[in-house]
């Protein structure tokens, strides 16, 4: 996910997002830990969307 496409969407729906990454970290934790896991760099791509997310999430709060 780009930081611009982050930036159009709304407070609602970027928290749906960073929800969304919340969930699919958890479960690629959970996939690695049982050994389930092939692309690990899954994790890392996943770990950067949900900062993103956070970042642009404090920038709109910031703004108002």
């Amino acid at each position: 996910m780009d930081a611009k496409e982050l930036r159009a969407k709304d407070e609602a729906a970027l928290t749906k997002e960073l929800q969304d990454l919340l969930k699919a970290q958890f479960s690629l934790r959970l996939q690695r830990a049982t050994q389930q896991l092939q692309n690990t760099s899954q994790i890392r791509k996943v770990r950067r969307d949900i900062a993103r997310t956070r970042t642009v999430l404090a920038q709109k709060a910031a703004a108002r």
